[in-house]
């Protein structure tokens, strides 16, 4: 049995849909905070099951059974998130699951400017020690983020960012396809990396902008400071805008700049692009 939480967000969504391409449906179970809205995987013959991972009994039901769980990261950026994860390794370990699987980030470090990746490396330290055997699918960076992270540069003509660095965009939909890959075939131990095949900065993706629109988009690199002073003075929340500034920080560092063969792999064909994304 083949077990994934989050079912009905965008993508585990995915992944299941990908997943029952290659599985029967009566091999796989989802797992979700509310089944009305997983009504179009119970059609199809999916087992649908209530838990949330504030739930360690309702986990424990709900995970009965699963040769391979994939377990989504949470969302809830209010959230103690290692917290919630661990609680669901031990409620996995409770359960006896065969493996877990667990959807982390390419840029997963202890420390990192990027609250999120932090989360990950200790999530991924937690199932290390968990005694399962484990996967943790590192993602790149979700591409379809570019529409607010390089701000509105169709109507200005320039992407303004604090700092500058490479970043592996991918494919959310692509990281789903590859999860249910893997999760078909099983055997996969330890961290993967599926990222896209390149890594550019902001400035080539103004570049490349520029290409795709026709006209120049040029790029700004104004610094941390100015950049959050323009955040909050255009209405966004401050430590919204200090999140999100830990992304660039992360970037420049280096964190989102490598790059791996195994999506493409995966996927049986290359990976979307940057390009792909401002085109379509």
């Amino acid at each position: 049995m083949i077990t994934v939480t989050g079912a009905t967000g965008a993508l585990n969504g995915a992944t299941v849909d990908h997943l029952l391409e290659r599985v029967p449906a009566a091999e796989v179970t989802v797992v979700v905070r509310d089944p009305a809205r997983a009504q179009r995987f119970a059609d199809r013959g999916v087992a649908v099951r209530r838990a949330g991972y504030d739930d360690p009994a309702a986990m424990r039901a709900a995970f009965a059974g699963a040769d391979q769980l994939l377990l989504v990261s949470s969302n809830d950026p209010g959230a103690d998130g290692v917290a919630l994860h661990t609680a669901a390794v031990e409620a996995a370990v409770d359960a006896g699951v065969g493996r877990v699987l667990y959807t982390s980030h390419q840029g997963a470090a202890d420390p990192s400017p990027f609250a999120p990746a932090v989360v990950h490396a200790r999530t991924e330290q937690v199932l290390a020690a968990s005694g399962l055997a484990w996967t943790s699918l590192r993602n790149g960076f979700y591409m379809h983020s570019l529409d607010w992270l390089a701000g509105p540069w169709r109507e200005t003509g320039e992407v303004v960012v604090p700092v500058d660095g490479p970043v592996s965009w991918t494919a959310r939909e692509d990281a789903a396809k590859a999860a249910a890959v893997v999760l078909a075939a099983g055997g996969y131990d330890g961290p993967l990396t599926l990222t896209a095949a390149r890594a550019p900065t902001f400035a080539e993706v103004a570049t490349l902008a520029g290409e795709v629109t026709g006209r120049p988009v040029g790029t700004a690199v104004v610094g941390p400071d100015a950049w959050l002073a323009a955040q909050t003075d255009a209405g966004r929340p401050a430590h919204v805008a200090r999140f999100t500034l830990g992304m660039y920080e992360a970037a420049a560092q280096g964190l989102f700049a490598g790059t791996d063969p195994l999506l493409g792999e995966l996927l049986g064909r290359e990976p979307r692009t940057v390009r792909d994304q401002l085109t379509g």
